[in-house]
């Protein structure tokens, strides 16, 4: 063999691998998101707290998130916990939370699944968390 046939075939080889690792990364449609989310599954991601929210804990709260066109809204306990706007970036969901007094606070949600029933996304820091979410129909 040829060593252009050897080259050839093995740049062709590397074109086809990147394409595989790149369509495999998830990237999320904002429609993809429109709709209410309820949270069935919320692991802490800290060391510092260890401590899951249990199965009865979130029949008892009934936590979900909501996106729009527009916004951002989590619930907790029958009661607004959280609202902002957001954006989309690759696999993440840019939250842009409004806080009391206007203030505002940026973080990312880091979404490792998501498709027509299911989304998964976790958050970083002290307070992070893997939220698992079923989508209501």
């Amino acid at each position: 063999m040829n060593r252009s046939f050897i080259a050839k075939n093995t740049f062709i080889a590397g074109i086809v691998l990147l394409s595989l690792f790149v369509s495999c990364q998830l990237s999320i449609k904002p429609e993809m998101l429109y709709g209410k989310w309820k949270y069935v599954k919320i692991e802490n991601n800290s060391v510092a707290n260890t401590t899951n929210v249990t199965p009865e804990q979130l029949d008892a709260e009934s936590p979900y998130i909501t996106f729009t066109k527009d916004s951002l809204l989590i619930w907790w306990g029958g009661k607004l916990l959280s609202h902002g706007s957001y954006k989309i970036d690759g696999d993440k969901i840019q939250f842009k939370e409004i806080l009391e007094g206007g203030k505002i606070r940026e973080f990312p949600f880091i979404v490792s699944q998501l498709d027509d029933k299911n989304l998964v996304f976790s958050t970083q820091g002290d307070d992070g968390a893997k939220v698992t979410a079923l989508k209501e129909q």
